[in-house]
């Protein structure tokens, strides 16, 4: 063989093809000397004994200590020579390398140098810590915070040792830089990288040179914004090793644009900066005269650095485009130089790297390097505990006299004890935290509605008010701890509570009140506040059902019914119910990309809220049921229900209702009433809280405010001359005011689209359907599909006339169907279903009582009625048909459980579509979800006439008792059904085809059924028989598949909104108005994933434990 050996470069006769400058550009490059424009050099006339009058020249010993960066790893490589990265080049270091002199090397010791020739402690050539050369540079290449104890561990005893210096009376300047391999790797594990535990290990670090080190100023560079580096990586014409990168510093490089991670390695990085910041403004260095630390932030918010041409300049790095290049040492040597003659809060904390920069000089009247005490500096201190307090300037503070025997005659003086029930609002978690790690804190004694911490001179609570009227108040909670600790007292709130476990906390508070020897339970006046139903919103996105507003009134209700019940009869108490919080606008504090939040735990901490797209489907079910929350606690109070005694009522305290988040003067959230989560309220926060429930407490009742502003100058009220009583509905003389409406005459709706004609050509691909493109309408199903019950209380006719998915009686201003709303596209829709005759069904082929092993017959029977009309073109037109079964088969399900299996379920469907599949073309397919039966268990409980009937209808739903087994494994069976129907749909068997497509449509997923004026459910939606729709139910879903229909897969409605409106039916997308397939929606034939039925929870959210520690059970 002519060339037997292994090929290199040199016996491949290869010339690298690297782009070369001119040699004027070449030569320039690798001269990094700077020319030193000052004059005065001198040192001080006698050597300072003060830090805050040293001069340049008084330096005599220089150190650092930090990472790679600052052992300058890969600073003298050539370009392209990832393997000389390895070499340390301290010689080279920006903060302390030694090598040659300004002219030639710019670092920060080599500028020194020109002032102080004499200089010592310097790095010079290459090495790694412990070599000689490398003197009081003990930087470690890897090196994390918690690293840095150790390193300044050996340099005092270096520092010691050195017979070069004198200990005690020399200066030295000591050079910190660390952070960089801490979020390169923070993604790890992020509890060890945390900010707290980062700032932790500097602190111990410097602590131990403020301790033993005399005569130093400590530079504290922070860390730059390293999210930056990206912006190299991501650029096309980089030469990086990217895999080598993504292995140095993966979670930094890995993640995606705009994803979860980065937006935690930004939080991160910004607070690496900012309690480093806090650490030193805190004073805890400047205790001494010689010895202070100073944050130097000249790279805090350094950009990528660009060439002319605006790509990002790889010359400043070295080979592996992570560490610095000589270059960008001597740019940062300089800038460095220059922020230590800046005063402080002059700083420059955004210097460009690429800019020309010019070495400062120490001026003339103050030629020292600056301290916060010669800068005239003053550390911004965070707002004492005394600013939350309040004055009350009531004159009257009296109790009544005789003593108040009606709640609706009960003075603020009157009241003896307080309490309350909740959340973690009330429990007061977070309140006077300052890291994510102390949110497990509850500090009941600073919460807004029961803590009873200090006085109101500075602390502004609810009790600590009505103290300034009765100092024998008794009930709130003092310090911190659980709800089981002696000092929660009758703060009975539990972090993480839901309304499901009121009741428990009632009955422990009353427990509580009866046996505490404070308390004369029969005489003494009690106020009670009640505050809940963030959680169930927080939640309500993942299970409508269990969220339900109805479930959610029902255990106000359960809870009030225990106080009313037990207060009747060892009487005297106002129950003050704060309304449902509009948690939406807390959006804005994780959507704002200036404000310093944990966007990372937005999923954790309410996902349904604070996660995903403005409008989408969680936001709008939300927004739903705030409202509907909102709504049926004011019909639940204003019944009259708790009214009953002279000694009892509930009043709404309605101003959490509309939440306005505060802003600061540069237009973002202003963070500071929040706690580090932004989610809780700080004690900023609930100072204003308590301001705004008093005031509402004092408000006659149509006088009370619906809205609360955190920044808003809130004077605390006082009781009215004329009526000085805690406003009640009797004493306000209010009236609720009952809503009515016009009858409706019929269940039609209104739809103008702007495009509504067909396809300019009669298209062969089902994914460019327009809906005046489809011909034909068929239906496969059972007796909701005939249209029982349409017409109450008849039972016995099938109403397929009126069918949702296949009727064509009347018109749609009269009556919703699928197949009115699509002769708005084309008249000549052929096969709906008219009157109540089987001769008039047309290609409506469901039966009542069919199950799904019937559906194949059926299937095979449309076949056969579509291939005998002489009224369509069974090759040319387009055909529309609708699956909906399986209501049959869960309802007989325990009673047979093999034949009603999911499995047949599925198989059957299968076996269906796969006749379809055969033997038709031309086909769109609706396979609507199953609905969720369980839900009927609300309908049928409001009616025993419904009870009764429904049970023969569906045993195995209706019979079970409440959380019984059976019932458990019904839910489950129908969950299932849901779930195998969609990985049907969604296996790809069906998409082969350009000219047939099936597609779920989900909208009964999580069935929510609408509740009447009085909270109770609307059985206008019902037949007679409670299981089956009426008219208007029928309508509401035909409305519902058709918005299905138009919505991408992926985001469709899987939830179904009964609520009255005639202009709720959308129009095609204009710049896509075609009905929706997997591939039109962005889904290609080989992913076949299944649509996710609720958010899924990212791998960090286990993490989130060990971050907080102790987040879990400490949210609202």
């Amino acid at each position: 063989q002519e060339n037997p050996y292994l090929f290199t470069y040199r016996n491949s006769n290869y010339s690298p093809s690297l782009k070369t400058s001119n040699t004027k550009e070449a030569s320039q490059e690798r001269s990094y000397g700077t020319s030193i424009p000052c004059t005065d050099r001198d040192p001080s006339d006698t050597v300072p004994v003060s830090v805050h009058n040293l001069k340049p020249a008084d330096i005599g010993v220089i150190a650092a200590l930090g990472d790679s960066l600052t052992v300058s790893n890969g600073a003298g490589s050539r370009r392209y020579d990832v393997l000389d990265v390895l070499v340390q080049y301290r010689g080279l270091s920006w903060s302390v390398g030694g090598n040659e002199n300004i002219s030639t090397v710019t670092t920060l010791a080599n500028i020194l140098r020109e002032f102080n020739p004499s200089l010592v402690g310097y790095s010079t050539g290459t090495g790694k810590q412990d070599s000689a050369n490398a003197a009081f540079n003990q930087a470690v290449a890897g090196a994390r915070a918690d690293d840095v104890p150790g390193q300044a561990r050996k340099l005092v005893d270096r520092m010691k040792n050195d017979s070069r210096i004198n200990f005690q009376n020399d200066w030295k300047l000591i050079t910190l830089f660390i952070g960089g391999n801490d979020l390169c790797k923070f993604c790890e594990d992020p509890a060890h990288h945390s900010p707290e535990n980062y700032t932790h290990n500097i602190q111990i670090a410097l602590d131990l040179l403020h301790k033993e080190v005399p005569r130093a100023y400590v530079n504290l560079v922070t860390i730059f914004s390293i999210a930056s580096l990206r912006e190299l990586h991501a650029w096309q014409g980089n030469r990086c090793p990217k895999l080598l990168m993504r292995l140095l510093c993966p979670c930094v490089i890995t993640p995606k644009e705009n994803s979860m991670e980065l937006k935690k390695l930004i939080y991160f990085n910004r607070k690496y900066q900012e309690r480093t910041r806090q650490l030193v403004e805190s004073g805890r260095y400047d205790t001494k005269d010689d010895f202070t630390v100073v944050i130097q932030p000249f790279i805090t918010n350094m950009d990528m650095p660009k060439t002319q041409e605006g790509q990002p300049d790889d010359t400043y790095f070295a080979p592996d485009c992570f560490h610095f290049s000589q270059k960008a040492h001597s740019q940062a040597a300089r800038a460095l130089w220059n922020n230590m003659l800046e005063p402080l809060g002059q700083k420059t904390d955004s210097q460009r790297i690429e800019d020309e920069i010019v070495l400062k000089c120490p001026v003339t009247a103050e030629p020292f390097l600056r301290t916060y005490k010669n800068s005239n500096y003053t550390y911004p201190n965070e707002t004492p505990v005394s600013n939350y307090g309040s004055q009350l300037l009531c004159e009257d503070r009296s109790p009544s006299s005789p003593p108040a025997t009606s709640v609706h005659f009960l003075k603020p003086a009157d009241v003896k004890i307080i309490a309350a029930l909740g959340d973690s609002l009330t429990a007061g978690t977070g309140i006077a935290s300052d890291t994510l790690g102390d949110l497990a804190t509850q500090y009941r004694g600073l919460s807004w509605s029961i803590g009873g911490d200090e006085s109101l001179e500075n602390v502004t609570t609810l009790p600590n008010i009505f103290r300034e009227f009765n100092v024998q108040i008794t009930g709130y909670s003092t310090g911190i701890g659980s709800e089981n600790d002696s000092n929660a007292f009758l703060n009975q709130a539990v972090p993480g509570a839901e309304a499901e476990h009121l009741p428990i906390q009632a009955r422990n508070l009353l427990r509580l009140m009866k046996t505490d020897d404070r308390i004369n339970f029969s005489a003494d006046w009690k106020l009670i506040t009640l505050q809940i139903g963030v959680n169930d919103l927080c939640n309500y996105c993942k299970d409508p059902l269990h969220y339900s507003s109805g479930n959610y009134i029902k255990r106000i209700q359960e809870t009030l019914d225990i106080l009313h019940k037990e207060v009747s009869a060892v009487p005297k108490a106002l129950v003050s119910l704060a309304n449902v919080v509009d948690i939406l606008p807390l959006r804005q504090l994780f959507a704002d990309t200036q404000v310093q939040c944990p966007t990372y735990l937005a999923d954790y901490l309410c996902s349904c809220v604070l996660t995903g797209e403005e409008n989408s489907e969680n936001l709008t079910m939300v927004r739903e049921a705030t409202r509907a929350y909102q709504l049926g606690i004011q019909r639940l109070i204003e019944s009259g229900r708790y009214d009953t005694h002279e000694n009892f009522t509930v009043v709404i305290q309605p101003f959490l209702q509309n939440v306005k988040i505060p802003l600061g003067q540069d237009g973002h959230p202003d963070i500071s009433y929040f706690a580090p989560d932004c989610f809780h309220p700080s004690q900023k926060g609930h100072s204003q809280l308590a301001k705004a429930l008093w005031n509402a407490v004092l408000q006659p009742v149509d006088q009370k405010a619906d809205s609360f502003d955190f920044t808003a100058d809130i004077v605390l009220g006082c009781p009215a001359q004329n009526s000085p009583f805690l406003g009640t509905y009797k004493n306000s003389n209010y009236t609720p005011v009952v809503p009515t409406s016009e009858p409706i005459e019929n269940w039609g709706s209104e739809l103008s689209c702007p495009e509504q004609s067909p396809s300019s050509r009669v298209p062969t691909s089902v994914h460019e359907l327009r809906p005046a493109d489809i011909r034909v309408v068929g239906a496969l199903g059972d007796s909701l599909t005939t249209g029982v019950g349409a017409k109450t209380p008849d039972l016995q006719t099938d109403w397929r006339g009126l069918s949702w998915s296949i009727g064509g009686d009347e018109t749609l201003e009269i009556q919703a169907t699928l197949p009115n709303i699509l002769k708005k596209f084309n008249p000549n829709l052929f096969g709906f279903s008219t009157g109540s005759s089987k001769e008039t069904a047309g290609f409506n082929v469901a039966e009542r009582n069919a199950a799904a092993h019937n559906m194949p017959a059926q299937a095979r029977e449309l076949v056969e009625l579509m291939r005998s009309s002489s009224k369509i073109n069974l090759k040319e037109d387009w055909k529309l048909i609708t699956v909906l079964v399986g209501g049959s088969d869960l309802c007989q399900y325990c009673l047979d459980k093999e034949t009603n299996s999911v499995q047949n379920y599925v198989k059957h469907l299968q076996d269906t579509l796969d006749i379809f599949y055969e033997e038709l073309p031309r086909v769109f397919i609706n396979v609507v979800e199953m609905l969720e039966l369980s839900a009927l268990r609300q309908i049928t409980a409001g009616s025993s006439e419904c009870t009764w009937t429904a049970k023969k209808v569906c045993p195995c739903f209706l019979k079970p008792e409440e959380n019984s087994p059976e019932l458990q494994e019904i839910k489950r069976v129908n969950r299932d059904f849901q779930a195998e129907a969609l990985q049907l749909v969604n296996s790809g068997r069906y998409e082969k085809r350009e000219d047939f497509a099936v597609v779920l449509q989900p909208f009964f997923r999580n069935t929510l059924f609408p509740l009447d004026s009085t909270g109770k459910p609307d059985l206008s939606f019902f037949a007679a028989d409670c299981f089956h729709f009426s008219v208007r139910g029928y309508a509401e879903m035909a409305m519902a598949l058709w918005n299905n229909m138009l919505e991408p897969v992926g985001e469709k409605q899987t939830y179904n909104n009964f609520t009255y409106n005639r202009s709720k039916l959308k129009c095609p997308k204009l710049e896509k108005p075609f009905l929706f397939t997997r591939k039109n929606s962005g889904f290609e034939n080989s992913d076949f994933s299944v649509e996710k039925t609720e958010p899924s929870v990212p791998y960090w959210a286990v993490i989130v434990a060990a971050i907080a520690g102790v987040l879990v059970g400490s949210l609202i």
